[in-house]
């Protein structure tokens, strides 16, 4: 169901691994500036410490996702021209990127909204905002940089506000307090059924064997977060980048469109 909305190293010009910028942190050994290429960028485009990532200090790379803008960027807006050898497509496709990534990562939202029985009264305007954000992603580069792309999300973030109300309507917890800070949290069995996490720090939390069925997820920040054993069937809006940043185990019990990383299973 989302497979052209995850990303697909092969066919992309290592674009993550040249436009964007990180600082040494916890999640990166090193300070690397944007439209820098990475050091252990091949030739190829591929990274050659890629099974070693998170052992070489480098979670960031780990946990980041693209959505599937970088081979769309790569192999469809710039068909099959690559960015080395040649300066000014570079510095543009760089500014390029991130701008379809965002797009890509709205158009991964709202896919899953369409495919809620619980959205049946909002399936027209998902769509129709599901087909303006896919128009948007196959405009020239020229037009890509000019959109309001705050502007878009807003109009979206409506409709996925309007599908989180909807799909915890008979879940919604009651006993959250507003910005709760979940920052080391001891959640280990707790029942957070319909649990709203919109945007909610979640570093470190335990919800080992927690029930996070119905639980909505967007944006939220699960590095370190412990889901080992936790019910995560049913989610809302939850993406391939945050189990990454999170630790679990084989108990761990996911969506079928997402995968178990690597590292929960070692």
């Amino acid at each position: 169901m989302f497979d052209e909305l995850k990303s697909d190293c092969e066919n992309c010009f290592g674009l993550c691994c040249v436009a964007l910028p990180y600082v040494k942190s916890a999640d990166f050994p090193t300070k690397k500036d944007g439209g820098e290429p990475c050091q252990h960028l091949c030739a190829n485009h591929l990274c050659s410490i890629h099974d070693q990532l998170r052992e070489k200090g480098f979670r960031g790379c780990v946990s980041y996702e693209c959505f599937g803008a970088g081979q769309h960027v790569s192999q469809n807006i710039y068909k099959g021209h690559e960015w080395r050898g040649e300066p000014e497509r570079a510095k543009e496709m760089f500014a390029v990127f991130p701008i379809v990534q965002q797009l890509h990562e709205m158009l991964w939202y709202l896919k899953q909204a369409l495919s809620l029985t619980e959205t049946q009264s909002i399936q027209a305007r998902l769509h129709k905002i599901y087909e303006d954000t896919v128009d948007l992603t196959t405009q020239t580069p020229k037009e890509i940089l000019e959109l309001d792309i705050v502007a878009h999300r807003n109009k979206v973030n409506v409709l996925l506000i309007e599908t989180s109300r909807l799909f915890r309507t008979n879940y919604r917890n009651n006993s959250q307090k507003k910005n709760l800070d979940y920052i080391g949290a001891n959640l280990k069995g707790v029942d957070l059924r319909g649990a709203d996490f919109r945007g909610k720090l979640m570093i470190a939390a335990n919800l080992s064997d927690s029930d996070l069925r119905k639980a909505d997820f967007i944006g939220a920040d699960l590095r370190d977060a412990d889901l080992s054993a936790a019910n995560l069937k049913e989610v809302l809006f939850l993406t391939q980048s945050q189990l990454n940043s999170a630790k679990g185990n084989r108990f761990t019990q996911i969506p079928s469109y997402l995968e178990k990383p690597d590292h929960w299973l070692k």
